[in-house]
């Protein structure tokens, strides 16, 4: 019974099943017994070795020999000694027992406890998939197990996951609805509306055949991508209707009209659609944690691009030879409402188109007043930059936080779960019972190095604890819930230590394990020193604004007792330093860290741990301690503890971190209130500033998310820049020329400006999806302002007017590039509002493309016009007939 992709580590809480043999000291010290003696007989006399067979006659033997106790109570029955005539049984000085091993960790769900089993995947495998698998197996696993035992599925990843999908399906959907009813409205015919619909879920599954192609999954960022593309898929098959349609205005015969209208724009259309693909090229260049992101990302949109080139050219134009023809030109005649309303449309449009036409030509007149001003504007949009903020990625609310609670160094786990008890009182004080759903505690250390190795909650001992808190559906805010709870619970529990750690998956993936956003971590030999200057430090930054849970990882005043040997008068006595440590070790840790054994259960055939150790409820005192009874062969009487030591209390570090071998002491802080850019300034300046106390040969790095964050927006940025100069070459080559490539580009200022705007406006930090929204743009915003200077170009070799080549250019494309903008802002709207799970993720993509969008369309249609004729205007009027007559000519357009 397996799950393929399941990866199923070792249980939480719970107890753990094992024979404990119960010594008692008093009764060993009255037998001249030391634990290291009881240990001795039972790993001499309880045995799991083979015999071998004897051959007699005809037939083989198998020799079996009693060599392990078939139950429990036999082992009671094992001489441990004999003195003189009389033997001492292991009954005498020890109880054998079927038991469970003491417990250090302690699972609770509602205050009942129970086992916890966190079910994670392999890296390759789907969490749908693996979750279904899960589920599916649950029934079939619980008739194997007593009726009594309940099996209650807590926390389910998948929903999230699955919600998230979904919700980037129903923004594509949303987004290819609203764009086909916007072309639909521009173009008045369901016809041409239908041609380009098509395309959007034909591009949409290339992409998706491609990406499975390639080993990729179906997930929040591939299905973002697509989402993305939506709005931008309808470009090309929009460009191309809108010029078939301008022919058949002109009165060309159907075919002539669709093989001339679809040739004529072939090659913008081409390079458009590769300026918008080669801005993800430096996506491939990243590096760490934003390449696993956005490199999937990349591309589902680069390959959908490319389809719907491809059906543009030929999928498109063989429908519009099917379902396309000449418009009727006694519609106005019509009393199908749907057609008076598209002719109100039409009527409205070319009045706004009338106007535009007067404020372009009034604009180019005065160009050279008006391209510095629009400059400025955009330039002075900048300056709201400082006042964005910046973050790593959107916070989400997952209807459920993790509290993590740290008692006095030392605590038993029996008084931390106490303590969880009350802090879960104060929970449900705070957040209304109608709004929990349960709530898990997960107290003290796990059993398995492999589940401390999971652990991202920066579990030191016995005295942690993790309180998951899960909401129901129609809950309040759960930030709202986290920041009162930090607020109230060191009121009411000093000397506690909270902290919240990341309850959704992305948030734990960003921080790479460990339990904070932020880690100031301190490396060197000089740990008295270290910690100096980690103190010092720590008071500094829980002063910053914006700062929350600031903690040192690790505690230095674990309680200790310090046993010092004083190793003539053991030697006097007749023993060894190892022999008082073995003494020792078998009394309070138990046999089984340095002598494994085990107990083999002949009914159900599986080998228990045998352990012998003093039972923890028999070590109440530092009295008990003391008469921890010590023997060896070469003493001449049984002493104890106290007989050859001196115990004194002491501390000590209750955890001991290493980073490249080094020791370190880490400062924890995450965030609250305020974005994750601005208090890392605050907390890298204090940093810096306390670089000078440091001890000779320690270092301070800050490392965490806040690094990662770093170094993902100088990537980021840098893809900006190298986006921006592969669009200008790419329409170099095309252009075969350096200025028209540069007019072309003069848009994309407005474009940065309008992203820096809307994303000010919404209140929308600076981050790793916005600035991925900002490349994206580049590309974007540059498509449609090569329609405008191709044709203006074309007009330009035609007549040699450059600002009535300029005007001509705007007005003639103000509807295709009107209509292929708003598709684009449009599709982009539903992932803009980030509604439903997980929407708040991609929200900033969106509100971005938005922004650079609406500036960029703006610039195109008035500024980049303005351009052309400033620029064209001072060259020499026969400079453009030279070059149609010698040189390559632009695009035709």
């Amino acid at each position: 019974m397996t799950v393929p992709g399941a990866v199923v580590p070792f249980l939480y809480g719970g107890k753990q099943r094992q024979v404990m043999v119960d010594l008692n000291p008093g009764l060993l010290q009255s037998k001249g017994l030391s634990p290291q003696d009881v240990l001795n007989a039972v790993q001499q006399q309880n045995l799991i070795l083979p015999s071998g067979t004897a051959k007699m006659g005809q037939f083989e033997y198998d020799v079996r020999l009693n060599a392990s106790m078939r139950t429990v109570p036999e082992l009671n029955d094992l001489p441990v000694k004999v003195v003189g005539n009389s033997t001492i049984y292991l009954r005498d000085v020890a109880n054998v027992r079927d038991a469970f091993a003491p417990q250090t960790n302690v699972v609770r769900q509602d205050g009942r406890r129970g086992a916890l089993v966190s079910v994670l995947k392999a890296g390759n495998a789907s969490t749908i998939d693996v979750v279904k698998g899960i589920r599916g197996l649950l029934p079939r696993v619980a008739q194997t197990l007593p009726p009594e035992l309940k099996i209650l599925p807590l926390a389910d990843q998948s929903i999230f996951v699955r919600g998230s999908v979904n919700g980037v399906i129903r923004e594509a959907v949303i987004a290819a609805c609203l764009t086909g009813l916007m072309i639909l409205l521009f173009l008045g015919s369901w016809r041409s509306t239908l041609i380009i619909a098509v395309s959007i879920p034909l591009s949409i599954l290339t992409s998706v055949m491609i990406l499975s192609f390639l080993g990729k999954t179906i997930n929040i960022m591939t299905l973002g991508g697509l989402a993305l593309a939506v709005g931008i898929l309808v470009d090309d098959a929009t460009v191309t209707i809108e010029n078939i349609e301008r022919y058949f205005e002109e009165g060309h015969a159907q075919r002539d009209a669709i093989l001339e209208g679809a040739a004529q724009i072939a090659v913008p259309a081409l390079v458009s659609t590769l300026c918008t693909c080669i801005v993800f090229l430096p996506m491939f260049l990243l590096s760490g944690v934003a390449r696993y992101l956005f490199v999937p990302l990349a591309e589902a949109v680069v390959f959908a691009m490319l389809a719907s080139y491809i059906l543009s050219r030929t999928l498109v134009p063989t429908l519009a030879m099917y379902l396309l023809k000449a418009k009727q030109h006694d519609r106005a005649g019509s009393r199908n409402p749907l057609v008076r309303f598209q002719l109100a449309f039409e009527r409205g449009f070319e009045r706004l188109r009338n106007s535009y036409h007067a404020l372009l030509t009034t604009l180019v007149h005065r160009r050279s007043l008006f391209v510095p001003v629009f400059l400025l504007t955009c330039a002075a949009a900048f300056l709201l930059v400082p006042w964005l903020g910046q973050d790593f990625f959107p916070n989400t609310d997952s209807g459920q936080f993790i509290l993590h609670l740290r008692a006095k160094s030392g605590t038993r786990i029996e008084e931390t779960a106490k303590l969880c008890d009350l802090v879960e009182g104060t929970i449900r004080l705070e957040i209304p019972e109608r709004e929990v759903n349960n709530i898990l505690d997960n107290v003290g250390l796990p059993y398995s190095a492999i589940n401390f190795m999971h652990s991202t909650s920066g579990l030191i001992g016995a005295g942690d604890a993790d309180i998951l808190v899960s909401l129901n559906e129609d809950h309040d805010s759960t930030a709202d819930y986290v920041q009162r709870l930090r607020e109230r619970l060191p009121r009411e529990y000093p000397g506690t230590t909270f902290y919240f750690l990341p309850s959704d998956i992305v948030t734990q993936v960003l921080n790479f394990g460990l339990p904070a956003p932020v880690d100031i971590q301190i490396e060197g030999t000089d740990i008295d020193g270290n910690r100096e200057v980690a103190a010092k430090m720590l008071q500094e930054i829980e002063r910053v604004p914006g700062v929350a849970d600031a903690r040192i990882q690790q505690a230095f005043d674990y309680p200790e007792f310090d046993v010092a040997v004083d190793r003539t008068k053991a030697a006097q006595g007749g023993y060894t330093q190892r022999d008082v440590a073995n003494s020792l070790l078998n009394s309070l840790s138990g046999s089984f860290q340095i002598t494994p054994m085990f107990f083999l259960n002949w009914k159900n055939g599986v080998s228990y741990n045998l352990v012998t150790q003093t039972p923890q409820y028999s070590i109440q005192s530092l009295e008990d301690l003391q008469n921890t009874p010590l023997n060896a062969s070469t003493a001449a009487r049984p002493e104890i503890l106290a007989d050859v030591a001196s115990i004194k209390r002491s501390n000590e570090m209750e955890v001991i971190n290493h980073y490249n071998i080094r020791r370190v002491v880490d400062i924890y802080a995450s965030v609250q209130g305020r974005d994750l850019g601005a208090v890392g300034r605050e907390v890298t300046s204090i940093v810096d500033a306390n670089r000078k106390y440091l001890p000779r040969g320690s270092f301070i790095t800050v490392r965490g998310q806040l690094q990662t964050m770093r170094t993902s927006y100088l990537g980021l940025l840098g893809g900006l820049i190298f986006s921006i100069l592969l669009v200008y070459l790419l329409i170099v080559v095309n252009f075969q020329s350096w200025l028209d490539p540069f007019i072309i580009i003069t848009a994309l200022p407005a474009a940065l400006a309008g992203i820096v705007g809307f994303l000010f406006f919404t209140h929308t930090t600076l981050s790793v999806p916005a600035l991925m929204g900002a490349v994206m743009c580049m590309g974007v915003g540059t498509a449609n302002s090569i329609l405008v200077v191709s044709f203006a170009k074309e007009r330009l070799l035609h007549h040699g007017d450059p600002v009535e080549a300029a005007i001509e250019a705007g007005f003639t494309r103000f509807r295709p590039v009107l209509m292929t903008a708003l598709a684009m802002i449009i599709g982009m709207i539903p992932m803009a509002l980030g509604l439903g799970e997980g929407g708040e993720q991609n929200a900033p993509l969106g509100r971005a493309v938005i922004g650079g969008l609406l500036c960029a369309t703006v610039a195109t249609l008035i500024f980049v016009p303005a351009v052309f004729s400033l620029l064209h205007g001072r060259r020499d009027p026969s400079a453009a007939q030279q070059q149609s007559a010698g040189e390559p000519g632009p695009i035709q357009s």
